[in-house]
């Protein structure tokens, strides 16, 4: 009975020595999504995988920068590629964990109606996006509107935020009457509906393929290996799909 008892010590201590902890720079579209995956991450494996939240573009800057981020989850699929050209994430790493939606959104309830028809009638001071630059958020939602013909005209009441976090609560808050989110951010399926949203047809823009990579810091953690392979298995893929991303 004591072996017994020794060898169930051993065996736990031999778990916790095994687990690790990974730090990911997570897109901030992702943000729901990853915060369940997490969750069921290191009840599943041990590991833990600590989020920093942010634009795809600023991660990359702050990657060539020295940040000790371990594995990039970006909101495009060039992004990784890139890095891994400079020599910034372990070659062959990368994959689409998802494929956004971008939506039109206020918070107002019958404010957005089901066509987009609002964006030409008008009836609104400020629309909100994300910096086209720092977020392909953003920029798909500036090649949306270009399809449409509406860039120019409605140029002056662009408020752009450096994030789709930061513009999403641009529209929230009021400052701005509708803009171009996620629809992971308004419709997650743990929470209630708010508002009104339009569906932009995926024709007007580039596919939002979000890929994963493994930065160079996390080369050779159990962890940084234990997350990505976790994405791909069909748990993540469910939480992913119930956030309204394609897979």
């Amino acid at each position: 009975m004591n072996r017994l008892v020794l060898a169930g010590v051993l065996s736990l201590m031999g778990c916790s020595a095994q687990a690790d902890q990974v730090q990911v720079a997570v897109a901030a579209n992702f943000v729901g999504p990853f915060q369940k995956i997490a969750a069921d991450f290191a009840a599943d494996t041990g590991h833990t995988a600590v989020a920093i939240t942010g634009s795809t573009g600023k991660f990359y800057a702050q990657i060539k920068s020295g940040a000790p981020f371990e594995v990039l989850l970006a909101a495009d699929n060039e992004t990784p590629k890139k890095l891994e050209d400079e020599g910034l994430a372990v070659k062959g790493q990368h994959f689409t964990y998802a494929k956004g939606t971008l939506v039109l959104w206020s918070a107002k309830p019958g404010f957005v109606d089901k066509q987009g028809q609002v964006l030409s009638k008008g009836g609104f001071k400020h629309l909100a996006l994300a910096n086209p630059k720092l977020a392909p958020y953003g920029a798909a939602a500036e090649q949306a509107l270009k399809a449409l013909g509406l860039y120019d005209s409605l140029l002056p009441k662009f408020v752009q935020g450096d994030s789709i976090a930061q513009t999403y609560q641009f529209i929230a808050t009021g400052n701005a009457e509708l803009g171009f989110v996620a629809l992971s951010q308004v419709a997650p399926p743990d929470k209630p509906t708010v508002g009104s949203w339009w569906v932009v047809p995926a024709k007007l823009y580039d596919p939002l393929l979000q890929d994963a990579t493994v930065l160079k810091k996390g080369e050779g953690k159990p962890a940084a290996a234990a997350l990505m392979t976790y994405l791909r298995g069909d748990k993540a893929q469910a939480v992913i799909k119930a956030y309204g991303y394609g897979l």
